[in-house]
């Protein structure tokens, strides 16, 4: 029997629900929105043969039960990869704060949602985000972004250069504490339900045993958002002064801790730019082509405040930082 959204929806519902299409993501899942008694939810509709829906259920359950504010599941039909979801609405943080400007309790929020994040126990089905991990998602940036946006193939050498060159700091992540991690914690990603706080969680099936400053460099140095540096680093320090003596113990200062943050969102900029290409070139969303000259932005910025040598080895000639004011 075929895949019927909208037959699915009228045997949870009745025949009076709607069922329009909503924004997709950077997968092959797609969103609806379902009106049914003036009532709204999302419809996730993940074709089996390319999307399994069991980690989202996964993990949507163990959020849930520590705290952070995820969709509730009002149906499911795993077999055929439909959920049906509690409706969030549409205004997301980046939304928000186009309409409304940065507001404290944004942050505030999202902070203490991490820390809760970090404070559990991980499900045993989390991946270990580790060096070999860090590394595989940083190819992306050699086999898309430098071919198809620089115009610049790599090779063997030029590959084992760049790969030498970062491995060090990808070292010094790797050894920081595991802890739970959302691993796409942004701006797109964080909903205000009601236009308010708590902030509603979403996207978070990809969720990893990783390091700790992982989803704040993700919030922080966000691809679609540009903060200044002293706003980054201020909530940067609240979230540090905020964690347990048995987690900040591993590190010597807040400037250390800042090093590393900046270090992780570095290697998340990487990877961004490898998905963007890839998207665009070979799935044919050329929409992400318009989120590369901010995230590569935040690249050069990163391996100049870092301070990393020869940066020519990690982004193509010319290389130049861009005035972050």
């Amino acid at each position: 029997m075929p895949r019927d959204r909208l037959t699915w929806v009228h045997q949870q519902l009745d025949e009076q629900a709607e069922v329009s299409p909503l924004a997709g993501d950077a997968s092959f899942r797609s969103y609806h929105r379902v009106v049914w008694n003036q009532e709204k939810y999302v419809l996730m509709d993940a074709p089996p043969d390319k999307e399994d829906v069991q980690p989202f259920l996964k993990v949507q359950q163990w959020l849930h039960d520590i705290g952070l504010r995820v969709p509730q599941i009002i149906a499911k039909d795993i077999k055929q990869g439909f959920l049906l979801l509690e409706d969030f609405g549409d205004t997301t943080w980046a939304v928000f704060i186009q309409r409304n400007g940065l507001k404290d309790n944004l942050f505030q929020d999202a902070l203490r949602q991490i820390h809760l994040l970090q404070q559990s126990q991980a499900i045993p089905s989390c991946p270990v985000f580790d060096v070999a991990r860090m590394q595989q998602e940083c190819q992306l940036y050699l086999d898309w972004y430098l071919p198809y946006i620089e115009n610049q193939p790599s090779n063997h050498e030029s590959t084992q250069a760049f790969m030498d060159a970062l491995h060090p700091h990808f070292e010094a992540l790797a050894a920081l504490p595991k802890v739970p991690v959302h691993l796409d914690y942004h701006s797109r990603n964080l909903m205000l339900p009601q236009q308010q706080v708590p902030l509603g969680v979403i996207d978070f099936q990809d969720a990893v045993l990783g390091i700790p400053t992982y989803d704040l460099a993700s919030l922080l140095y966000d691809c679609y958002q540009y903060y200044p540096e002293d706003i980054r680093k201020h909530w940067s320090q609240v979230f540090y002064q905020g964690l347990i003596p048995a987690m900040s113990q591993h590190f010597e200062s807040f400037e250390e801790w800042h090093r590393l943050l900046r270090l992780s969102a570095m290697q998340r900029h990487f990877k961004a730019l490898g998905i963007f290409a890839r998207l665009s070139y070979r799935d044919g969303k050329k929409q992400f082509l318009t989120e590369i000259p901010l995230t590569l932005r935040h690249l050069k910025e990163e391996v100049h405040a870092l301070g990393l040598q020869n940066p020519a080895l990690l982004i193509p000639e010319p290389y130049q930082t861009q005035d972050p004011h």
